[in-house]
C-alpha cells in the first residue's frame, strides 16, 4: 500500500455552451431580448434600456447562455439602428426582421417577449435573410446630408408656391411691376422688400406694405434654402469623389445618382451576396407572371424606390447620349420588344454594372 496521499478531487469542468440565437424587439426607451438555443428551445427573456450601457448589458446577459453569433433585430433602420451597429461591431451577424404576420399574431397573441422570440426564430429558420446595414461610415454621412437636402428642397418648393400665390392676390400695381421679371430677378427684387421699410403702415397702404414685406420674407427664405441646398450638394459631391470615384466614371451616373445607390448598398456591401440580390433590392429584378402557354414577366414594383429611380435616370441618360445603349434599343425594338420591356432590361444591366463597382468599396470602420 502506497503511503502517498491521493490527489485532491478536481472541480467538475464546465461544458462549453453551444451557439444561441438572439432576438430583440426594439422600442424608443427599452429593448426586449430573447435567447433561443440552436434547436429552438426558449432559454430566457429580458428587458434592457436603449442606452450604450444597456447594449453592453444585453450582450453580456445573452452570452451567459452560449455563444452569440447571429441576432435578429426588429427595426434596424429606426429604433434598432444603434443596437445593430453595436452588435455588428462585436462581430455578430445582424439580420433585419419584420414583424410576425397577422395570422400568427391572431393565433399566439402579441407581446414584446413574443416579438423578440419571433425575431430569433426568424433567424434560426432562415426566414430572415436581410443583413442589417452598418451605418457607421461614409454612406451614413451621405444619408444624413441627403435627408437635409430633401427637407430643404421641399421647404423651398413650398415657399416658392406661397410667393406665387401671394402675387396672384396682390395689388394690381405691384403685380404689374413684378409681372415681367424672370424667376431669379423676381426673387432678388422681392428680397429687397424686406428691408425697404421696417415700420408698419396704416391706412390704405397697410395691406400693400404687408404684401411687400411678406414677399420679401419669403424671397429671403427661398434664398437661404437655396444656399443650403448648394452647400449640401457640394458636400455630397466631395464625399462621392473621395469614397466612390469609380461610380462617377460610368456614363449616366452623377453625384445625386451615386449617392442614392450608395445609400441603398450601405456601409457594408459584403452583405449583398450576388448581383441578383442587389437587383431585387433595387426593384429591377424581373417577376414571373406566366400562366399556361403564356410566358410573361412584369416590372418589379418592390425594392428601394429611390435606387430604382436612380437606375431609371441612368438608363434614360444613356438613351440620349450613349451610342451602345441606343444601338441596343433599336435592335430590341426590331425584335418586337416594347419600350417598357427594353427599359426594364437596361435597368437590370445597369444594376449589374453598379453592383460590381460598389463591391470594390471598403467596409466602413467598426467602432
Amino acid at each position: 500500500m502506497s503511503s502517498s496521499t491521493p490527489p485532491a478531487p478536481q472541480p467538475p469542468r464546465r461544458r462549453p455552451a453551444g451557439e444561441v440565437v438572439l432576438g430583440v424587439d426594439t422600442h424608443r426607451d427599452a429593448h426586449v431580448a430573447a435567447v433561443l438555443s440552436a434547436t429552438g428551445t426558449m432559454l430566457a427573456t429580458g428587458e434592457f434600456p436603449a442606452t450604450a450601457a444597456g447594449y453592453r448589458d444585453l450582450l453580456k446577459w445573452a452570452r451567459k447562455w452560449g455563444a452569440v453569433r447571429r441576432a435578429g433585430v426588429e427595426g434596424t433602420g429606426s429604433y434598432g439602428a444603434s443596437l445593430s451597429r453595436y452588435l455588428l461591431a462585436q462581430g455578430i451577424d445582424v439580420f433585419d426582421v419584420n414583424r410576425m404576420d397577422r395570422a400568427d399574431r391572431c393565433r399566439r397573441g402579441k407581446s414584446d417577449p413574443l416579438d423578440a422570440q419571433n425575431a430569433a426564430r426568424a433567424v434560426l429558420s432562415g426566414r430572415a435573410r436581410a443583413r442589417a446595414k452598418a451605418g457607421d461610415g461614409p454612406v451614413q454621412i451621405a444619408r444624413m446630408y441627403r435627408l437635409t437636402k430633401a427637407s430643404a428642397v421641399k421647404a423651398r418648393t413650398q415657399a416658392i408656391n406661397q410667393l406665387k400665390s401671394v402675387l396672384i392676390t396682390a395689388d394690381p400695381a405691384l403685380r404689374e411691376e413684378l409681372a415681367h421679371l424672370g424667376n431669379a430677378e423676381l426673387l432678388r427684387t422681392c428680397a429687397r422688400f424686406a428691408d425697404s421699410n421696417s415700420h408698419d403702415e396704416v391706412g390704405d397702404e397697410a395691406v400693400l406694405q404687408a404684401t411687400r414685406i411678406t414677399l420679401g420674407l419669403l424671397a429671403c427664405r427661398i434664398g437661404q434654402l437655396a444656399e443650403q441646398i448648394r452647400d449640401v450638394d457640394a458636400r455630397l459631391a466631395r464625399l462621392v469623389d473621395c469614397h466612390a470615384p469609380q461610380l462617377l466614371e460610368v456614363v449616366g451616373i452623377g453625384p445625386d445618382t451615386a449617392v442614392a445607390l450608395l445609400i441603398t448598398v450601405g456601409d457594408n456591401p459584403e452583405r449583398l451576396d450576388s448581383e441578383a440580390s442587389f437587383a431585387a433590392l433595387c426593384g429591377v429584378s424581373p417577376v414571373e407572371r406566366s400562366s399556361g402557354r403564356r410566358q410573361y414577366r412584369r416590372l418589379n414594383r418592390g425594392g428601394d424606390r429611390q435606387a430604382n429611380a436612380a437606375l431609371h435616370r441612368i438608363v434614360f441618360t444613356r438613351l440620349r447620349v450613349d451610342p451602345r445603349t441606343q444601338d441596343y434599343y433599336e435592335r430590341r425594338i426590331k425584335e418586337g420588344k416594347t419600350r417598357r420591356e427594353i427599359v426594364r432590361c437596361l435597368k437590370r444591366y445597369a444594376a449589374r454594372e453598379v453592383f460590381h463597382l460598389v463591391k470594390q468599396l471598403q467596409p466602413g470602420p467598426r467602432s
